[in-house]
């Protein structure tokens, strides 16, 4: 089973629609695959089909109640399986303050399981809260979607920190798997040079003690389409709303590069620097990530 937490503190940078989109690619292969809610806005509930509070139960009552996750579940797709979200989960925080072994709530639910999955999606909210910490020890890898602006970077540091520290005190096996380049437009000089700052700090730690030490910039980017804007208002994943739709393509690549094979899409987002107006290459400046 791999368990993969998808985690940005900001808020906006694809965060819920990778979960949802890679989630329903690799169930389309057949995979079993299981999506986990923990954001209290409850978005990849409602991306798949399902309304807070009147479809049972919900990772609230699991995390503060004891509750299985097989009370939870639903399937939603074949293969495709979510235990949604509900807003009580933010006030999870104080039922939780004075619990012996808080953090370790939902990895323990999960080793309980009876069910078997191939993949584990936690959409986790845009907070370094209690319930982060819980995916974070919960999860084996951590995938980064990022806007490829350089506020971004600064923030990932900060992000990059705080896995470390989980790491190193909670959960020995946590690794950062990838960043994933969302909202990308290959037709910006910026967009480049952040995927070579991104390359550069990934490739100056390869064997250092760190979770990040064999994380890799995706070679698939997920480009700003409409269709992934508008597939959450019907409930349905970019596969069933628009299944020729560049959006479709871009996470069925993705996809494909997570389990090791060569992307399936036919366009996979360049990270040469762009050239200036004379032709020239232009020097971006350095140490954005710090």
């Amino acid at each position: 089973m791999r368990r993969i937490a998808v985690l940005n503190q900001k808020g906006g940078v694809g965060k819920t629609t990778s979960t949802v989109n890679l989630a329903a690619a690799l169930a389309a292969e057949g995979h079993r695959t299981l999506v986990l809610d923990l954001d209290p806005q409850a978005h990849a509930t409602l991306h798949l089909g399902l309304l807070p509070g009147r479809s049972g139960p919900s990772l609230y009552d699991v995390l503060t109640q004891g509750m299985p996750l097989e009370e939870v579940r639903r399937e939603v797709a074949p293969n495709l399986y979510i235990c949604g979200s509900h807003i009580d989960l933010a006030g999870a925080e104080l039922e939780l303050i004075n619990m012996v072994g808080r953090e370790t709530i939902l990895r323990d639910q999960l080793e309980a399981d009876t069910e078997s999955f191939e993949y584990v999606l936690m959409d986790c909210p845009p907070s370094l809260s209690i319930l982060t910490l819980n995916a974070l020890c919960a999860a084996k890898e951590v995938l980064i979607p990022l806007q490829a602006h350089f506020l971004a970077l600064h923030g990932l540091s900060k992000l990059l920190e705080t896995i470390n520290l989980v790491a190193k005190r909670v959960n020995r096996e946590l690794r950062v798997a990838g960043v994933l380049l969302c909202l990308y437009d290959a037709g910006t000089r910026l967009g480049g040079e952040v995927i070579e700052d991104l390359d550069r700090f990934f490739d100056g730690r390869r064997g250092a003690p760190m979770p990040w030490s064999d994380a890799q910039v995706y070679r698939t980017r997920i480009r700003r389409n409409i269709r992934l804007a508008e597939c959450p208002s019907f409930g349905q994943s970019i596969f069933q709303y628009a299944p020729s739709s560049r959006g479709a393509e871009d996470y069925a690549s993705l996809a494909a590069e997570l389990q090791g094979r060569e992307p399936a899409s036919l366009w996979i987002g360049s990270g040469a620097r762009a050239h200036g107006s004379d032709g020239a290459r232009e020097d971006a400046p350095t140490a954005r990530i710090a």
